[in-house]
């Protein structure tokens, strides 16, 4: 049972007896996603948060002139939602796109209030998982403000090995900051260098 993944990662930062345990993972449905399938879209609310049992997400918007910007990449053991459009239960601006056929574990919105009231140790959960999110981001958006294309993308390589191989480079060029002819130029020029 994929829930049991779950749960693996949530004791990394909370302790749950059986109880507790079977609580929390009761309130999470198992979906199958195919390749290129929408789990979010704009003007919809998004009404989950999502976990990856398996596969992997681009979440990204479209700008006014038409060129995409990629906001966030998941795969297994990554959450990944339009999280303003869920916090406040307002209408989406993001797509979450399944890069790869995928499982996904998802709790409703309504369902993630109720074990926050009934348990400290879900809020607590929910609440590292909110500090750690906006964290990265924070730190994301210094890193790209600060540093080169080349420096982004080495950046990436090296925490991020795991994705590389798996999120197309157009998706991968739109999360750096730079255009897929860009990220082709750096990356034979490292190629030439080994």
């Amino acid at each position: 049972m994929n829930k049991y993944q779950l749960l693996a990662y949530v004791k990394h930062f909370v302790s749950l007896d059986d109880i507790e345990a079977e609580q929390f993972a009761s309130c999470f449905e198992e979906v199958k996603v195919k390749k290129r399938q929408f789990i979010v879209q704009p003007n919809f609310t998004n009404k989950h948060r999502s976990f990856v049992v398996k596969g992997a997400f681009r979440a990204y918007t479209i700008a006014d002139d038409g060129q995409d910007h990629t906001l966030q990449f998941a795969i297994e053991n990554w959450w990944v939602s339009d999280f303003n459009s869920y916090i406040y239960q307002h209408p989406a601006t993001l797509f979450i796109v399944a890069l790869e056929d995928s499982t996904i574990l998802q709790i409703e919105y309504s369902k993630e209030q109720e074990l926050k009231k009934i348990n400290h140790k879900f809020e607590t959960f929910f609440r590292i998982m909110a500090e750690k999110g906006l964290a990265f981001e924070h730190r994301r958006i210094l890193f790209n403000l600060t540093h080169s294309a080349e420096a982004r993308y080495e950046n990436f390589l090296l925490n991020f090995p795991n994705f590389v191989q798996r999120v197309p480079q157009y998706a991968l060029a739109s999360y750096l900051g730079m255009t897929t002819e860009f990220l082709s130029r750096i990356r034979n020029k490292r190629t030439k260098k080994s």
